[in-house]
């Protein structure tokens, strides 16, 4: 019985031994696998053997060294740039200065990869001498979560040095983070605006209700605002408004980003202000003005357009300066800017060109009012450098829509209106009708059918002859343009030359003229049929030219006509735009052999002293001079231009004779050569070798009746004389 109450004794046991064994492993696993849950490895550290254990629950393991007599064990896994704060806390606890050991720091990895851990630990056991003998703790791998840190604090940083404003808002739109820029650019502490409500001092409430109803639907808002500053400063701001939600999709906060623009406004005005305003008057240019044009038109209102420029202003530059006329564009600007009416309405175009723009008005009454008003105003005298001008101008009115559906029509045709009042005299106001409008169709079908024409070569030569006013032989001819086309016939200069200065298309008819004539020349004088010269007139555009004698002696060159042949003409009102440049010019092609005149003498407003400057051969007299012979005014101005034009040793023409009565009287002044119907019309050139041909003397008994005739009437003539 004892024996077998001793046995169940042990069985009962060895029974409970296996029970509390199982309840061991048990808990053991649950303990390991809450480690390995956990993320932490279990580790136990004999600090007198040297020996370290772990549980080693990483899926990234770590190789550390199970005996290791280094404190920190295994350091020379430990990143160098940890290692010494990892051992000041390991040291301190170690020497009851801590209570427990923590530390963040980088391990090696067995991929060789730097780690980041938290280590903590504690003693566990003492020996005799209070000394630490064991140590147990958890090594958690914080990689990513360090990865995660080290990102928001990248975040932080930038949100505390970027230039920009942040503003973190809950859903109430209260304050909850700003950055330091937010302080910077609005003045406000940081302290005293967090919980505060973010608002825009100088918007309604009802302006953060449209933010917060568009931020709701779109999930984002951007704006250009403007707010003051606690200096009680304005400045303008680029507000940039987003939602951030929650995992929920649950709208959690509001962040708001501004940037200070206020410098960019003020260059962007400045821009503006120089891309539209005029930067000798100041006034609104051209730009702005067909902008705002083309806002009315496009909304269809009403209005009216005045356009006027000075009368004549081109003289003034050219005598007293542009410096001088841009001081008076100045002080016609100052003026006409004192009236209420022009204010905001006055533009200008370019040059001494501008407008004024009436709004939601087409009253005739209050046009003409203004236009008369203008008048007045423009023609009171300008005080300028000790030089009292007085100016007029010319306005071309056009309203809409009756005038023009657009702006390019309007302008065109205020331009036209303006256009006839400068031809009607200047100082006046036209309103722009359909007459006009016909006119500039027709101006615009001469200047295409010019082009057509000097494309097509439909420009010839006429020439007039010269006669040797005591001899009746023949010295010389004008060469004169005619524009012949195959279906409207010979097209008068007096129609198409206007045009082609105003286009400038006078210059290329000029050099076809000046082509055709040397080559003409250069025949008869071949067939030893002349001998004298050929005048060819000389536009104003044409003399202005800066290759004008590198171009006439390529002509001279290509057709082989020597430079005595030839006689240039040039009307004294165009030297007179810049004497100085004229003389130079004029210099230039004496030089080269070739005789200058000048035509229409008397009729522009050429000064004497110039006047014997000028290195010409030949002065000749405007028909309009001789026209006028039959009173003894007219003849007193005739003598007196012979007069001068001989104490200037000038050779005298008087063109436009057409009778024998006017020859006489020339003769009588003195006057040596002629031109005009009373001995022949411009004849074409074929017509004109038949002239020259009758001008040859004949060798007795070879006449022809024809000769004989042309001898007859040219003897005629020189009895006559």
């Amino acid at each position: 019985m004892l024996s077998f109450g001793a046995l169940l004794l042990a069985h009962l046991s060895i029974v409970k031994m296996r029970r509390y064994q199982g309840r061991l492993e048990h808990s053991e696993e649950r303990l390991r696998l809450s480690l390995w849950g956990s993320g932490d490895e279990l580790w136990d550290w004999n600090i007198e053997q040297g020996t370290l254990f772990r549980s080693s629950s990483w899926q990234t393991p770590v190789e550390l060294d199970p005996s290791t007599s280094d404190i920190p064990p295994n350091r020379q896994q430990i990143h160098p740039q940890d290692l010494d704060r990892v051992s000041e806390a390991l040291s301190n606890h170690l020497n009851n200065q801590s209570p427990y050991f923590e530390a963040t720091y980088r391990i090696l990895s067995s991929d060789q990869q730097w780690v980041w851990v938290l280590d903590r630990g504690k003693v566990v056991s003492f020996n005799d001498q209070q000394q630490a003998r064991r140590m147990t703790g958890t090594l958690k791998n914080i990689h990513h979560i360090k990865l995660a840190e080290e990102r928001l604090q990248l975040f932080a940083q930038c949100l505390d040095s970027i230039s920009d404003a942040v503003v973190i808002c809950d859903t109430n739109f209260r304050i909850l983070e700003v950055n330091p820029s937010f302080s910077r650019i609005t003045g406000k502490d940081r302290t005293k605006v967090i919980q505060q409500q973010f608002e825009l001092s100088l918007y309604p409430t009802s302006f953060m209700r449209d933010i917060k109803h568009t931020l709701a639907k779109e999930g984002s808002w951007f704006g250009e605002v403007q707010e003051q500053k606690t200096d009680g400063k304005t400045y303008h701001a680029e507000l940039n408004f987003n939602i951030v939600r929650d995992e929920q999709n649950n709208i959690q906060q509001y962040v708001a980003v501004f940037s200070d623009i206020t410098e960019r406004k003020h260059r962007e005005e400045q821009l503006s202000r120089l891309a539209n305003s005029d930067t000798l008057t100041g006034l609104p240019n051209r730009a702005l003005f067909l902008s705002q044009l083309s806002e009315l038109v496009v909304a269809q209102k009403r209005h009216s357009l005045l356009m006027f420029d000075l009368d004549n202003f081109k003289k003034i530059n050219d005598s007293l300066g542009h410096q001088l006329g841009d001081n008076l564009l100045c002080k016609l600007t100052e003026r006409l800017s004192l009236f209420p009416q022009n204010k905001g309405s006055l533009y200008r175009l370019g040059g001494d060109e501008f407008a004024i723009m009436l709004e939601n008005t087409n009253d005739i009454h209050t046009i003409t009012s203004l236009a008369k008003e203008l008048i007045k105003q423009i023609n009171l005298p300008f005080f300028i450098h000790q030089h009292e001008l007085a100016i007029s101008c010319s306005i071309g009115i056009v309203l809409f829509p009756e005038d023009g559906q657009d702006p390019q029509t309007l302008l065109r045709n205020a331009d036209t209106a303006m256009y006839h009042a400068k031809n009607d005299g200047g100082n006046r106001y036209l309103f722009f009708n359909d007459s006009m409008n016909k006119q500039a169709v027709k101006r615009l079908q001469i200047e295409n059918l010019i082009r057509h024409g000097l494309k097509e070569d439909f420009f010839t030569v006429y020439y007039q002859p010269k006669m040797d006013i005591h001899s009746g032989k023949l010295v010389g001819m004008e060469a004169l343009v005619r524009f012949i086309t195959p279906k409207r016939g010979i097209i008068s200069p007096a129609t198409f030359i206007p045009v082609a200065e105003e286009t400038g298309q006078i210059v290329e008819i000029g050099e076809v003229v000046l082509r055709k004539a040397c080559q003409d020349v250069k025949a008869w004088i071949d067939q030893e049929l002349f001998h004298g010269r050929v005048a060819v007139n000389l536009s104003a555009k044409q003399f202005m030219l800066p290759f004008l004698c590198e171009q006439i002696d390529d002509v001279l060159q290509q057709t082989e006509l020597p430079s005595y042949h030839l006689e240039l003409e040039i009307t004294e009102g165009t030297v007179m735009q810049s004497p100085t440049m004229a003389i130079d010019t004029m210099k230039k092609l004496r030089a080269r052999g070739i005789h200058l005149a000048m035509d229409d003498f008397g009729t522009g407003y050429s000064s004497l002293a110039y006047l014997k400057q000028f290195p010409l051969n030949t002065l000749k007299i405007d028909k309009a001079f001789v026209d006028d012979m039959d009173t003894a005014r007219g003849r007193n101005m005739v003598d007196t231009i012979v007069t001068i034009a001989h104490n200037l040793s000038l050779t005298v023409v008087a063109e436009g004779v057409e009778q024998k009565k006017q020859l006489n009287l020339l003769k009588q002044l003195r006057c040596e050569i002629i031109q005009g119907y009373y001995y022949s019309k411009p004849l074409s050139a074929d017509d004109f070798t038949a002239f020259l041909k009758q001008q040859l003397p004949q060798k007795p008994g070879t006449k022809t009746a024809t000769q004989q005739s042309a001898l007859k009437e040219i003897k005629s003539v020189v009895s006559g004389l």
